[in-house]
């Protein structure tokens, strides 16, 4: 064997750690990218929040007061002795004191050591699993079989179901010698038996089940339970008819039951606690001035960052070959301000682009929408399609349609009968118009609705149809038609 030597050019393109800096800002959403920041913001001596001018704020400051001064001398001259001094009040006879400051106690906001506000006084929601604990810790448990059914508490989600196996919900309690089958199915019962009735169910079906009892009629909870047990597909569809023939009962009792089934609680751990809502902060603003649509940055999201020119000048007069870390935070700092400056222009850039494409679906609506791809605006703005992409993902846009994303704006080009070119997302709004549009009674399958498109000369298939009606969260035509 012989080992041969080839040398040979080649080109290939390597990020620099600027540049990878730069990407990873740009596709963060603006939560994430803020999040970001503030962690730099933590950790690099050179970077600082830029706060208002102190100027502005000490005439604001200057203001309130003179006016709480003058506020002051009105009231200590027309209030009453009995409001502007609570001494006073208190030596006034029982059917003329203030019951708020007889006792001394003191109105929200005065000074005091206990002071009353009003966030001091507003309840809190108790959760679920709070709810719960509350109501094992009146029984009387032994010791091991109150820790196991706290363990398994412990393990319910957010709509109040088991969704883990009863081993893995044990291993949190900790138990020596580690319980049986037998324990954690009777901790489980003694879960179930709890306040709402439905908790700790593994599955729809079981969740159901639990709150039969609250149906009073014993044959119709007994209809229900043979319904809820063998066909639980045709309750979920409604098919009436067929469930009679089933279960072999008339069909105004099977309805009744169905009534009944539907009153109960599928999520039972949502009557507690307030869910966490993410709410959407958009990106950028489109606003119609003078018959023109503008966009402009949302100043809410735009961070105040700034380099601390002090440390950056000692660093630089005092230098030397022992301060690697301090170089470091230094080039991230600078490359922070830099990326930050260009995320935001690339963002507004590109979503003026998408606004100067897009203007007819501003004026008209979805139905207006036409075609447009990546490489498109990535033209018009000078940036790489993959660029454009990441600037288009998690980025909104307020408009007044609603805040959308800015992925929302791009869809494929679809041809119609005479060579015409059209968007996915007007077929997607002629859809949903045509549904809102069906007669009462009489709702249109989707392949109704694609013979509909072709008379109009847009050829979609079925299945395309099917696709846009469950992005706009319609119900297929035997639900509808229920």
């Amino acid at each position: 064997m012989q080992t041969n030597h080839r040398l040979e050019h080649r080109q290939q393109a390597t990020l620099s750690p600027r540049l990878q800096h730069a990407v990873r800002l740009l596709q963060l959403s603006s939560l994430d990218f803020a999040q970001e920041l503030q962690t730099v913001l933590s950790r690099n001596p050179f970077l600082e929040e830029e706060e208002p001018e102190e100027a502005s704020e000490a005439a604001g400051e200057t203001g309130m007061a003179a006016a709480a001064s003058a506020d002051a001398a009105f009231d200590a001259t027309s209030l009453e002795p009995s409001e502007a001094d609570p001494q006073a009040s208190a030596a006034l006879p029982d059917g003329e004191r203030d019951p708020w400051l007889a006792d001394g106690s003191m109105p929200s906001g005065t000074a005091g050591d206990k002071a009353v506000s009003a966030l001091d006084l507003t309840p809190v929601d108790a959760t679920l699993r709070a709810h719960l604990h509350a109501q094992l810790s009146v029984l009387p448990l032994p010791m091991r079989d109150l820790v196991l059914a706290r363990a398994i508490v412990e393990s319910l989600d957010d709509d109040g179901y088991l969704r883990q196996s009863l081993d893995d919900a044990a291993e949190g309690s900790g138990l020596d010698p580690r319980p049986s089958n037998v324990d954690l199915r009777i901790a489980l019962k003694r879960v179930q038996s709890l306040e709402p009735a439905g908790v700790a169910a593994r599955n729809v079906a079981e969740c159901l089940l639990l709150q039969l009892p609250t149906i009073e009629c014993p044959l119709l909870r007994e209809t229900a339970r043979r319904m809820i047990t063998a066909h639980l597909d045709r309750l979920a569809a409604r098919d009436v008819p067929k469930l009679a023939a089933l279960l072999d009962e008339s069909q105004d009792r099977v309805r009744q039951a169905c009534d009944r089934i539907r009153r109960l609680d599928p999520r039972p751990g949502w009557r507690y606690g307030t869910s966490q809502i993410q709410y959407i902060t958009p990106d950028v603003i489109v606003k119609r001035v003078r018959r023109e649509w503008t966009v402009a940055l949302n100043p809410a999201i735009v961070p105040r960052v700034r380099m601390n020119q002090v440390y950056a000048d000692m660093f630089a007069r005092h230098r030397d070959a022992s301060h690697g870390d301090l170089a470091a935070h230094l080039r991230e700092a600078r490359w922070t301000v830099h990326n930050v400056e260009q995320r935001f222009q690339t963002i507004l850039g590109v979503a003026q682009a998408i606004v100067r494409r897009q203007s007819r679906f501003f004026d008209l609506g979805p139905l207006a929408m036409r075609p447009l791809g990546l490489r498109e605006i990535a033209e018009e703005v000078g940036l790489h399609e993959s660029t454009v992409s990441r600037v288009t993902n998690n980025k909104y846009m307020a408009t007044p349609a609603g805040v959308l994303e800015l992925k929302y704006f791009f869809s494929r080009a679809m041809t119609t009968a005479s060579g015409g070119k059209f968007s996915g997302t007007a077929i997607r709004g002629l859809i949903g118009d045509m549904i809102q549009a069906e007669a009462p009674g009489r709702p249109m399958s989707d392949a109704q609705i694609a013979r509909l498109l072709a008379q109009q000369g847009f050829m979609v298939a079925r299945r395309t149809v099917t696709k846009y009606r469950q992005q706009l969260r319609i119900e297929a035509v035997e639900r509808r038609a229920a």
